[in-house]
């Protein structure tokens, strides 16, 4: 739940966070339209990262000061993983910040060669109540780019650490931030041929990690709803398979269906009142539709091929999906009422798992060519193809609520090889591990939670 107010030249922003009560409050936030001089360019990627100085943030006790230096922690790690921001090393930090309501020597930053400045301080409040407060500063322009204060519960510490690094990475890129953000995915323990596979859930960066199933029933390809708090995946229980419905935060369950021959988990349709998946039936597969409030089934495609792997455009006007019914597996799209089915993928290899970008600009898919697996993006039209990584086996990208980062796994070699979680940039150039507990497969990445 959320509630906004606006006064004059002041936010009041307040937000449920875990049970606790989390509100930000902006203290001198310029409209975007207000251009800054510092800014950077993400959509052809900015290979020489912008310079940002992030001292340890202030605090009145030593828990204080301890909390300030994990929490700006979470957002120099963050920032630096996106690949657009390299931290200033603090051993040439010429000021020590002590006063948030004082602007800083910008000369001492300028010398240093910092661009962006973040300052920050932690305090409790009489109540136990966690006060976090930022200010984002324009080193060439000499003036404050963005404030603001949180409170909440001490415990919910790591997420306003990516709720600071969301609010810089939208100030000084134009888009909004990614990291504030879950990921659902398959934790697999055990030998290689006798895994124990159960729906796992964390926060993008591989911390807070909750199992949601106990690995009694294999489960696989999760998928988030557009809330956040729901995601669907295939079961296996009894030997059977099936399709649930989990409320992450509850822990409640309910079964969307029967679908002995269910080749992958359904997607959510944008509104989240529909489901999209594909059914065997015979020696061929087709795509259909299920209205999840009355369950009603509507067939989406009819071919003689395997139609599989589909997923909505954002504005759920069409649905891409993967097809062998031109000899091998390509890449279709097609209106969301079945019509005007096209092909849109005519390069070597073996095209699969499409994935439409929340942006609508791209589509995210695995390619087969030759020995490897690469993972790609293409106009929803198919042109502009490039590949952004290749692999032993890579498969399974999901986007980022951005539409800026990709996350895939990736199987390596051997009797004790295993799948692990990366992420990729669009540029291709930034390509980062995420730990897990164990092997990860099959992620999902949330929506910014609300």
């Amino acid at each position: 739940m959320m509630h906004v107010t606006e006064t004059t030249g002041r936010l009041d922003l307040a937000t449920a966070i875990a049970g606790a009560l989390l509100v930000l409050m902006a203290i001198a936030w310029p409209l975007r339209a207000a251009h800054a001089v510092l800014e950077v360019d993400i959509t052809r990627g900015n290979l020489k990262p912008i310079p940002i100085a992030i001292p340890t943030f202030n605090g009145d006790s030593l828990n204080d000061q301890k909390l300030g230096n994990d929490i700006a922690g979470v957002v120099i790690a963050d920032l630096e993983r996106s690949g657009l921001f390299k931290l200033v090393d603090p051993a040439a930090y010429i000021e020590r910040i002590t006063n948030l309501s004082q602007a800083p020597r910008f000369g001492d930053w300028r010398t240093i060669k910092a661009e962006a400045l973040l300052v920050g301080r932690i305090t409790h409040e009489a109540s136990g109540r966690l006060k976090a407060e930022f200010r984002l500063w324009d080193i060439f322009a000499g003036r404050q780019l963005a404030g603001q204060q949180f409170f909440t519960n001490s415990r919910n510490w790591r997420r306003v650490g990516h709720l600071i690094a969301d609010a810089v990475y939208e100030r000084l890129t134009g888009e909004k931030g990614y990291f504030d953000t879950r990921i659902v995915f398959v934790d697999e323990t055990g030998p290689k041929n006798a895994r124990v596979k159960r729906l796992a859930i964390m926060d993008q960066d591989g911390h807070n990690v909750r199992m949601l199933t106990n690995g009694q029933a294999l489960v696989l390809t999760p998928r988030f709803s557009p809330s956040s708090q729901e995601v669907t995946y295939l079961s296996y229980e009894d030997g059977r398979p099936r399709v649930y419905l989990l409320n992450i935060d509850t822990g409640q369950r309910e079964i969307v269906g029967d679908f002995p021959n269910m080749s992958f988990a359904p997607r959510f349709s944008p509104s989240g009142q529909q489901i999209i998946m594909s059914l065997q039936e015979g020696g061929n597969a087709n795509i259909y539709k299920m209205d999840l409030r009355t369950r009603r089934t509507t067939r989406l495609t009819n071919s003689p091929a395997i139609d599989t792997a589909p997923s909505f455009s954002p504005d759920g006007r069409r649905i891409v999906f993967e097809s062998d019914r031109t000899g091998n597996q390509q890449l279709f799209v097609m209106n969301a009422d079945g019509s005007g089915q096209k092909r849109v993928s005519f390069g070597e290899g073996r095209y699969s798992t499409p994935v439409w970008s929340p942006r609508g600009d791209l589509i995210a898919f695995t390619k087969k060519l030759g020995p490897n697996f690469l993972i790609g993006v293409m106009r929803p039209d198919g042109s502009g193809e490039r590949i952004l990584t290749e692999g032993f086996h890579n498969e399974g990208p999901t986007w980022s609520p951005n539409g800026r980062v990709l996350m895939f796994f990736r199987e390596s070699p051997g009797e004790t090889g295993g799948a692990r979680l990366y992420t990729i940039d669009l540029t291709g150039y930034n390509e980062r591990p995420v730990a897990t507990p164990s092997f990860g497969s099959d992620p999902a990445w949330s929506p910014l939670i609300n």
